[in-house]
């Protein structure tokens, strides 16, 4: 009954984002039947879309979209490099990009992962393994790989969400001249970063975060978000749940996470109408 907020009507099917609630307290999740959120952290979701195609947008695809958007500025012509790209920034990272109309190469760390990025749309799908030897080999085949796809100088923008020793073995050596490298997140560790190739690459190393800028942009980000869900609606992102879990068994959820074996976007279904529909849906 508060609902005020003229985007947004009492009944209407919507996607929640507490990180963008202004009193505080946002960020910490909705794994629950009932929240309390500012309407500036609501948004309308078309109804062409399930719920739980729409659940993961905060954690995988507004991530995404701030690395390639606000700050890689990416679009037709550009050739996108990212790694851990089965995983649910990687693989929406690829996905946007290709919506965008740039070229994705996608690294994973095992070939049996190369499965989902190709089918999101990757151009290239390449491993770069977990030692310095394979570091090595992946850093030659990204560059013979932009090389064919018509960037001899390397990618335009590098999306890291691995960090750790294939940073400084790889990702900078395959970076164009003035190029970005976005630090999302490190999922194989912290390693210092040495500025001696970054001076010779004239690279740019940006960490990105979204949500400060989020709401600091309120307007922006709305934006961005409404095209994030046209992408989906129009079936340029193919709206999907990859591992979908009832409300009882939200701890196995957690332990496909802790196993590292989850892949793509993992959901909670919060409720079920009687038909069995999910209603209410919560991501991880």
């Amino acid at each position: 009954s508060d609902v005020s907020d003229d985007r947004i009507r009492i009944g209407d099917r919507v996607y929640a984002n507490t990180a963008l609630c202004p009193s505080g307290g946002g960020g910490l999740g909705a794994l629950a039947e009932m929240i309390s959120v500012s309407s500036d952290a609501v948004f309308p979701v078309p109804d062409e879309l399930h719920m739980s195609s729409v659940a993961n947008l905060g954690r995988n695809y507004c991530a995404a979209y701030h690395s390639l958007k606000v700050i890689g500025n990416v679009g037709p012509g550009d050739l996108v490099l990212v790694d851990g790209a089965s995983g649910g920034v990687g693989m929406a990272s690829v996905e946007l990009a290709k919506a965008m109309g740039a070229k994705v190469i996608a690294g994973v760390s095992r070939v049996d992962k190369g499965t989902l990025p190709s089918m999101a749309g990757a151009d290239r799908v390449l491993c770069y393994g977990r030692d310095r030897e394979t570091h090595k080999q992946f850093k030659e085949d990204v560059k013979a790989a932009a090389k064919e796809m018509g960037h001899p100088d390397g990618v335009s923008l590098i999306v890291d969400v691995i960090h750790g020793d294939l940073f400084q073995d790889a990702l900078v050596s395959c970076i164009k001249p003035l190029g970005k490298i976005c630090l999302v997140g490190f999922v194989a560790g912290q390693k210092p970063i040495k500025p001696g190739l970054l001076l010779i690459k004239e690279a740019t190393v940006v960490g990105s975060l979204w949500g400060r800028w989020a709401r600091a942009n309120p307007i922006e980000f709305r934006n961005n978000m409404n095209e994030i869900l046209n992408f989906m609606a129009e079936g340029k992102i193919e709206p999907r749940a990859d591992n979908m879990f009832s409300f009882d068994d939200y701890v196995k959820a957690f332990e496909l996470f802790e196993q590292n074996s989850g892949r793509g976007n993992t959901v909670i279904c919060v409720k079920s109408d009687s038909a069995g529909n999910t209603n209410t849906i919560s991501k991880l």
